[in-house]
C-alpha cells in the first residue's frame, strides 16, 4: 500500500479490503485508483474546530452610522409584520418564482443563477439568448411587485443579484473580461477597479444591481474546478486586488459614487477557505489550521471590509469537518462582531441544505449561525413557510430575524432603491449602448494583453512579424466559448456558438486582422491541414469550459492519455515549422511535452471576449518592432509533474515555473529541455468513471443516435434531430449533477472515450458497472444496455428492461453490472470505444447520476436471467 497515504486513506482501504478477503490486490487498486473521495465516504468527520475571534482582525464598520438611515430602518421594522420580514430574509429565483409570489410573500431578493434568463416558470429552460430589453422588463415586474403596499403591506423594493464575475457574462453582447486568474497574472490592482466599474455599469443597463463578486478565494490545489475564479494562490496578491475589487464595483467611500446610479452592490466570497478544501474538491472541507484559515483563506476579507463590502457570501466548504454555513463562530464571532461586518450575509445556492440536520426548504441552523439571507432558488417556498413556522415557535428568535432584515433594509438604503423608482427609470436603465462599448472592451483589451505569460521562446520566434505567412490551428482559434470559459452566457459556458458573441474577436480573427492589415498571410485550418506552406504555425488550444465541481480533476496533467495536440505540434515541426502555443486553461496544467515540443509557449488563462489582445503581443508592429510586450507574471505555481500540488512559500517547495515567472522580450530567457515523466502517482482520470457530479471524463462524448443520424456534445443539452432521444441536466444533490434521457422513438445515447479503454484485469475481477439512476417510466419496447468495441461488428447488447421495470418509480437505485455480463453478450474487454450506452424506446424515461466501476452496488444484476 502506498506509503504516502494518510492513515485516513489507508484505514478506508483496510476497511474495504476487510469485506472483501478473496480480492484484496483489486480492491486495493480500486482504491487507490477511486481516490479522492473514498477514505471521506468511509471515515468519520473530523470534529469540528474551536475558533478565536480575537486573534483575527479588529475592524470597524468603515462607513459611519447614518442615523437617519438607521430610525428609517427601525420604522421599517415597527411597520413589518413577521411574515413581511421573513419575506426579506428569502432569495428565490426568476425560473422559480414570479413577479407574484413577490407581491404575495414579500420576497427580499430574486437572483438570476447560470443558467436562468429571462422567461422563468413561462419558459421551462429561460432563453439564454434573451435580448437587453427582456432582462431590464424581468426587473421591472419584479421591482413593482415588490412595491405593491396594497391591504396595508410596507412596500420594501426587492434587490436582483446576478454573477457577474468576468464581465455581465450572462448577457449577450456584454464586454468579457478575463476570469480571475488572469487578471492575477497582471499585477494590476488599478486595472481590476476598471473592470469593476465598466461590469457595474453593463450589469445597471439591464435593471440588476447586484453581482455575486469579487471572488476572494486563495486556491491552493489546482485540481480544484474554480481555480480559475481566484486571482492568486498567493494571499498577498488576493489581498492587494480586494479593495480595487470592490470600490470598481461599489464606487469608493466617501465620494459621489459610492453606490449611486452606476454601481452595483458587491459580494465578497465565498467565506470561508473554499480554496483550500482537502484535494481541491469543490464544496470540500478544509482541513487546515484557524492559522492557515485566517492567514492565507482570509486575507482578502479585511481590505474588501475596509472598501465598504455590503454583502458577504458564505461558502458551500466545510472547516474541519462543519459546513461554513452553519459555522456560528465564524459567520457572526469573526465575521460580524470581529471584523465590524455591518452589511448582510449570503447564502450560496441551496448550500445551506448541506448543514447537518438541515434541508434545502429547512433550516434554522443556517440562519441563527449568521447567514442573514438564504439563497434557496427553487426552494424558497418551502423556507418561507418552515422559516415562518420556527420563528413562531422561537426556534428563531425575533432578535435574530430582526438583526437580519436591519442588516438587508441597511444595504437597500445605503444603495438608494427606495428612492430609485423602476430599473429601467434609473440613471442607467436602458443605455444598452453600453453593453460592449468600444470604452469597455479597450479594458478587456488591455487585460489580456497584461494577463498573458510567456513560459518559454528559446529560438526567439515570438514576436512574429505580421508580414508572415501565418497558420492559425488549433479548437480554440476561432472558439469564442472557448476562450471564454465557464460562467459564460450559462452555468458551464457549454453550449454556444459564435453568434451569441456579437461584440467579440476571436483569437484568430484577432491575428488574422492585424496580419492582413500588414500585407502578411493567414490561414485559418482548425486541423493544421495547410493549404500553403506557413513561415510559422500558432497553435491555440486547451481546455474546454466548465464550472465548479464539474471541473474537478484527478491530476493536474493536461493529457493524461491520448494528446493529438502533441502529435500535431510534432507533425508541423517535422516539416521545419516553427510553432508558438497559445495555451487556454482555468488553472496551471503538466505540459511538459507539449512545452517542449513548441519553440514558444504562451499561457492565455481565459481571456474573454477580446481575442485581439493576444495578437498585440504574439505580433511585431507594422514598422517590425514590439508592439506590445509581456508583461504577465504566474500568480500560480506551474506543476513540475502531473501530480504535484506546490504553493509559494511550501516547504521544499519546486515547481516547473515558480510563482513570478514570466519572460519577456526585454528579458529573455532559456527553458531548455523539460521533464517528461508525469510522476510514479500519475493517475488516468478516465479510469474509473463515466459520469460524475454532472460531468464526463475529459476528452470523452456523449452522443445520441436515431437511425444512424448522430450527434454529440461534452454536455447536455443534445438531442438528435428528430426528436427520438433527448438528454437535459437536472439536479439531484447539486445543481445540474444529473442527466435525464428521455426517449420519444428508438434511439441510443452512447458515453465515447477518447481512446479505447481495455478492462480485461477490471472484467475478470468480478467488478461491476455501478449506475445510479432513477428509472420514471420505461417503454413497451427493448431497452438494451449497450457496450461497442473497434473493429467490425464490435458491438455488446444486453437486455436491461425487466429490471428496469422491476424497480420502484421515481426513487433513486444504485445497480450493479458485472463487466462479465457485458463480455458474455459479446464486448472485446480489451478495445471498448463506447463502455457504456442505453438504448430504449419511446416512451422510457431515465434519469442518470453516476456511471463507475466499483463493488458496492444496492441491488447486482444476475445477467444469466435477462
Amino acid at each position: 500500500m502506498n506509503a504516502e497515504l494518510s492513515a485516513h486513506e489507508r484505514a478506508a482501504i483496510l476497511s474495504i479490503q476487510s469485506r472483501y478477503p478473496r480480492r484484496r490486490r483489486l480492491v486495493c487498486a480500486l482504491a487507490l485508483a477511486l481516490l479522492p473521495g473514498l477514505a471521506a465516504a468511509d471515515g468519520a468527520p473530523a470534529a469540528a474546530a474551536t475558533v478565536a475571534p480575537a486573534h483575527w482582525a479588529a475592524l470597524k464598520p468603515p462607513i459611519a452610522r447614518d442615523a437617519r438611515l438607521e430610525k428609517r430602518i427601525a420604522d421599517l421594522l415597527a411597520k413589518m409584520s413577521v411574515e413581511e420580514k421573513v419575506g426579506q430574509i428569502v432569495q428565490a429565483d426568476i425560473n422559480s418564482a414570479t413577479p407574484e409570489d413577490v407581491r404575495k410573500y414579500h420576497i427580499g431578493s430574486v437572483l438570476a443563477g447560470g443558467n436562468s434568463e429571462p422567461g422563468g416558470i413561462s419558459e421551462p429552460g429561460g432563453n439564454y439568448a434573451a435580448a437587453p430589453q427582456e432582462w431590464l422588463d424581468v426587473a421591472d415586474k419584479f421591482y413593482k411587485a415588490s412595491m405593491d403596499d396594497s391591504d396595508g403591506k410596507v412596500a420594501v423594493p426587492i434587490i436582483f443579484g446576478i454573477d457577474a464575475v468576468h464581465g455581465h457574462n450572462n448577457l449577450i453582447g456584454a464586454t468579457l473580461f478575463p476570469h480571475n486568474i488572469g487578471l492575477g497574472a497582471t499585477r494590476n490592482p488599478e486595472l481590476i477597479r476598471r473592470i469593476g466599474a465598466a461590469t457595474a455599469a453593463e450589469v445597471r443597463t439591464t435593471g440588476m444591481e447586484w453581482t455575486f463578486a469579487p471572488t476572494l478565494t486563495v486556491p491552493r490545489d489546482d485540481r480544484w474546478g474554480r481555480t480559475y475564479e481566484g486571482y492568486s494562490e498567493d494571499p498577498r496578491v488576493v489581498a492587494s486586488y480586494a479593495a480595487a475589487a470592490i470600490e470598481g464595483l461599489q464606487g469608493k467611500i466617501g465620494t459621489k459614487q459610492f453606490l449611486d446610479g452606476s454601481h452595483v452592490i458587491a459580494s465578497a466570497k465565498h467565506f470561508l477557505a473554499d480554496g483550500g478544501t482537502f484535494e481541491g474538491r469543490d464544496q470540500g472541507d478544509a482541513k487546515i489550521s484557524e492559522q492557515e484559515l485566517r492567514d492565507i483563506h482570509g486575507a482578502g476579507y479585511p481590505p474588501a471590509l475596509k472598501a465598504g463590502a455590503q454583502t458577504v457570501m458564505a461558502s458551500f466548504s466545510s472547516w474541519q469537518g462543519q459546513k461554513m454555513h452553519g459555522n456560528k463562530a465564524l459567520l457572526t464571532g469573526v465575521l460580524k462582531q470581529r471584523m465590524g461586518f455591518d452589511g448582510f450575509v449570503i447564502g450560496d445556492w441551496n448550500a445551506h441544505g448541506q448543514v447537518t440536520g438541515c434541508s434545502n426548504d429547512n433550516c434554522a441552523a443556517a440562519f441563527n449561525a449568521g447567514v442573514d439571507m438564504l439563497m434557496a432558488p427553487d426552494s424558497w417556498r418551502g423556507y418561507y413557510d418552515n422559516a415562518l413556522k420556527q420563528v413562531k415557535s422561537g426556534e428563531i428568535s425575533m432578535a435574530r430575524l430582526d438583526d437580519a432584515v436591519t442588516r438587508i433594509l441597511r444595504v437597500k438604503l445605503r444603495l438608494g432603491l427606495f428612492e430609485a423608482g423602476a430599473p429601467s427609470q434609473r440613471p442607467l436603465g436602458g443605455k444598452f449602448e453600453l453593453l460592449g462599448s468600444a470604452e469597455h472592451r479597450a479594458i478587456a483589451r488591455q487585460a489580456v494583453r497584461e494577463s498573458l505569460v510567456l513560459l518559454k521562446n528559446d529560438s526567439g520566434v515570438l514576436p512574429i512579424s505580421p508580414k508572415a505567412r501565418v497558420l492559425v490551428l488549433g479548437e480554440g482559434a476561432d472558439n469564442l466559448p472557448k476562450q471564454s470559459g465557464g460562467w459564460t452566457l450559462n452555468w458551464q459556458g457549454t453550449g454556444l456558438k459564435a453568434s451569441d458573441f456579437p461584440h467579440a474577436q476571436s483569437i484568430w480573427s484577432g491575428l488574422r486582422e492585424q496580419i492582413q492589415a500588414a500585407g502578411g498571410q493567414a490561414e485559418l485550418a482548425a486541423d493544421g491541414k495547410y493549404k500553403t506552406k506557413p513561415d510559422v504555425a500558432i497553435f491555440v488550444y486547451g481546455e474546454d469550459p466548465y464550472a465548479e465541481f464539474q471541473g474537478d480533476l484527478r491530476t493536474v496533467t493536461f493529457r493524461p492519455t491520448r494528446n493529438p495536440e502533441l502529435e500535431t505540434i510534432k507533425r508541423l515541426k517535422a516539416y521545419g515549422i516553427p510553432v508558438v502555443s497559445v495555451f487556454l486553461s482555468g488553472r496551471p496544467l503538466w505540459v511538459n511535452r507539449e512545452i517542449n515540443a513548441s519553440d514558444a509557449f504562451v499561457a492565455a488563462w481565459l481571456p474573454g471576449s477580446e481575442g485581439g489582445g493576444i495578437a498585440d503581443v504574439l505580433l511585431r508592429n507594422g514598422a517590425g518592432g514590439v508592439a506590445h510586450d509581456f508583461k504577465g507574471k504566474l500568480s500560480y505555481s506551474w506543476p513540475r509533474t502531473a501530480v504535484q500540488i506546490a504553493n509559494v512559500g511550501d516547504k521544499d517547495y519546486s515547481p516547473q515555473f515558480a510563482f513570478g515567472y514570466g519572460l519577456s522580450y526585454a528579458k529573455p530567457g532559456k527553458v531548455g529541455a523539460l521533464a517528461e515523466d508525469p510522476g510514479t502517482a500519475d493517475i488516468d482520470q478516465r479510469a474509473m468513471q463515466f459520469l460524475g457530479r454532472g460531468a464526463l471524463p475529459r476528452g470523452w462524448k456523449l452522443r445520441v443516435d436515431s437511425q444512424g443520424k448522430r450527434a454529440d456534445a461534452i454536455k447536455p443539452p443534445l438531442a438528435t434531430a428528430d426528436g427520438a432521444v433527448a438528454v437535459s441536466a437536472v439536479d439531484y444533490k447539486a445543481q445540474e449533477d444529473a442527466w435525464r434521457i428521455d426517449w420519444k422513438g428508438d434511439a441510443r445515447v452512447e458515453w465515447v472515450a477518447d481512446t479505447p479503454m481495455e478492462l480485461v484485469r477490471e472484467t475478470n475481477g468480478d467488478v461491476q458497472l455501478l449506475i445510479t439512476l432513477k428509472v420514471d417510466s420505461v417503454g413497451a419496447g427493448d431497452t438494451n444496455l449497450i457496450a461497442v468495441c473497434t473493429g467490425p461488428k464490435c458491438e455488446a447488447k444486453m437486455p436491461l428492461g425487466d429490471i428496469l421495470r422491476g424497480l420502484p418509480r421515481g426513487q433513486w437505485q444504485r445497480i450493479g453490472i458485472p463487466l462479465k455480463c457485458v463480455r458474455a453478450a459479446g464486448a472485446d474487454m480489451g478495445k471498448l470505444e463506447v463502455p457504456f450506452g442505453l438504448q430504449a424506446s419511446k416512451g422510457t424515461s431515465i434519469t442518470l447520476h453516476e456511471v463507475a466501476y466499483g463493488t458496492d452496488a444496492e441491488q447486482v444484476v444476475d445477467c444469466k436471467r435477462q
